[in-house]
């Protein structure tokens, strides 16, 4: 592969910088951080970029996030699937939102190593994580949510099941710091694992189906339920369906292709995860081609027409996925000088 020189670490630390910015400038003042101003705020792109703002040097700043989702739980533990300005605007209550507070704790953790505020958070990691296994069916699957009314909406979905494997490690993780350990959130993670590994019939690609989606290729792998060779297989037999040379990692299989940066953000920290740096060196070097002129990332490229599709739209969780990118490359880059990899301890 031909690779340009890649950026260096005062080069990425700028970048992180600028899009730290952008995310905490997008921050209302309850602590919710919406896609952009006046946009919606989701609870799972909400926690990415708490973990951003931790990852760049903020934690103040994701603090207040994480005190947003602590007041705004619902009673069974869930949060809606979307609010504006603080109030509900779709009323879903999805199990791999419910969960993934977990996983920002503990990497606030991992940052801050305040016990204090753990604890503060744990009720509320407990009640999110409570709901989702309320889910949880007899093969392991976990189905991914219901509407207002209660009803189940009996399908679960690969890269959200993938994620909750990973937030329930993670809760394990919390739990254990606190002395409060849950011996059945590791059983629930294991037969889930199993599951994603072993019964694919059990899972769905998304709530149609219809389409191939990039996140089922790699969560597996990037949750570390998929790992050593078979993780490598995975990744590299499936890589020119998703992969578009010069521009990134697409959405889905299917054309109309649709580069985006979020996902290509997620592979290159997939990538340096199986030890894959040559390729997600590449996939960083195509990704800053979509950084608008302000600094800030478009969604992504919609293909062959070499349009910014959607326009005008450069989300505060894209760049959540570019820091979070960025600091894996820096730690991996820095390994050998005997630096703390935070991140190592966080996935």
């Amino acid at each position: 592969m031909d690779l340009r020189q890649e950026l260096t670490l005062s080069q990425m630390e700028d970048l992180i910088r600028q899009q730290a910015d952008h995310i905490s400038q997008t921050q209302l003042m309850s602590g919710v951080i919406p896609w952009y101003h006046n946009g919606i705020a989701d609870p799972w792109d909400h926690v990415e970029c708490a973990i951003a703002l931790d990852a760049s040097g903020r934690s103040e700043y994701a603090r207040r996030a994480y005190r947003w989702l602590r007041d705004h739980q619902n009673p069974d533990g869930s949060w809606y699937s979307s609010y504006i300005n603080d109030r509900p605007e779709d009323f879903t209550r999805d199990t791999n939102y419910s969960t993934y507070p977990a996983v920002g704790l503990w990497y606030h953790y991992l940052i801050t190593r305040d016990v204090d505020f753990i604890a503060e958070m744990w009720p509320t990691v407990e009640r999110g994580i409570a709901f989702a296994l309320e889910l949880q069916q007899p093969g392991g699957e976990v189905y991914w949510a219901c509407d207002s009314h209660g009803i189940v909406y009996p399908l679960a979905l690969i890269a959200a099941s993938s994620s909750i494997f990973q937030s329930l490690r993670c809760g394990v993780r919390i739990a254990e710091l606190l002395g409060v350990p849950r011996p059945e959130w590791n059983e629930a993670g294991r037969r889930l694992s199993l599951a994603i590994r072993d019964r694919p019939e059990l899972f769905h690609n998304s709530v149609d189906s219809q389409y191939d989606y990039a996140m089922n290729w790699y969560y597996p792998v990037l949750t570390g339920i998929v790992t050593g060779e078979k993780a490598r297989e995975r990744i590299l037999t499936k890589w020119h369906d998703f992969i578009v040379d010069g521009w990134g990692c697409k959405c889905v299989v299917e054309e109309p292709w649709w580069i985006t940066v979020a996902e290509t953000c997620e592979l290159i920290l997939t990538l340096t995860r199986i030890g894959e740096h040559g390729r997600a060196r590449l996939l960083l070097d195509w990704a800053l081609e979509l950084k608008d002129e302000d600094g800030r990332f478009w969604t992504g490229m919609k293909m062959p027409e070499e349009e910014v599709w959607p326009p005008e739209q450069k989300p505060s969780w894209v760049s959540a996925a570019m820091i979070i990118a960025l600091r894996s490359r820096i730690e991996a880059t820095t390994q050998a000088d005997g630096k703390r990899r935070v991140f190592s301890g966080f996935l």
